[in-house]
């Protein structure tokens, strides 16, 4: 069976892509902080018959990216890295000229350092891998400007060229930044409490990641709300 890491897996997205791919029989390996939410989900995964390693720690830990990847080899090796895992940098966002920059340091810390050290580390099982794939979880912030999402948008876009450039030299591989548009979201409520329009569950986004499991297109940037409507 393929066998995916997925970072911030115990809700939202992670958790939603996760269980459709356990549902297609994929063999998983689970990050997210909280270990109570953590194990929760597992539990449930578990249920369609796979085999699904939960891992609680945080990205920005060497260690903890380390027990990532060596459950991963013990289920076989990763056929998948998805860098769902994010901070926002302030909660909720606010403008520049008072953004926290601890905040900021955070948000990259998480977002873009602790991604590309944990692909450094899975690096060698994806090569080994016949469709080894990453995907970067990227955000319309990264490409459009709006008022207080400077510092989530500027880590997102920092991501978004780390992936561009990865899948430049690494050509046996897939690497997919993929912008999911909106959602409810736990990350969305932080951002923005006061915006209770309604959005899309991360569910319904899942199946444009799987059109790119399925199709295997070039590495680049991808809108999920395209993928979904058959465009790219």
């Amino acid at each position: 069976m393929p066998v995916a890491i997925i970072t911030g897996a115990s809700k939202g997205l992670g958790r939603a892509l996760a269980e459709a791919l356990a549902a297609r029989g994929w063999d998983l390996v689970l990050d997210a902080r909280t270990a109570e939410a953590l194990q929760e989900a597992a539990a449930g995964l578990r249920a369609y018959g796979t085999r699904v390693t939960a891992v609680p720690g945080d990205v920005t830990d060497a260690g903890h990216r380390s027990e990532l990847v060596t459950a991963a080899w013990r289920l076989g090796g990763a056929d998948l890295l998805v860098s769902n895992a994010s901070a926002l940098g302030a909660e909720p966002l606010v403008r520049l000229d008072v953004l926290p920059l601890e905040g900021l340091r955070r948000a990259l810390e998480v977002n873009v350092v602790a991604a590309l050290a944990l692909v450094q580390e899975a690096l060698p099982l994806l090569r080994a891998s016949e469709a080894g794939a990453v995907i970067t979880v990227s955000s319309d912030a990264a490409a459009e400007a709006y008022e207080t999402w400077g510092g989530y948008g500027a880590s997102k876009a920092a991501l978004d060229h780390l992936a561009a450039v990865l899948g430049e030299e690494e050509p046996g591989l897939r690497v997919w930044a993929v912008d999911p548009g909106d959602m409810a979201t736990d990350l969305y409520a932080a951002a923005v409490p006061d915006d209770d329009d309604p959005r899309p569950a991360p569910s319904g986004v899942v199946p444009a990641f799987l059109r790119l499991l399925d199709q295997r297109p070039a590495s680049g940037r991808y809108e999920a709300p395209a993928l979904l409507e058959g465009r790219r």
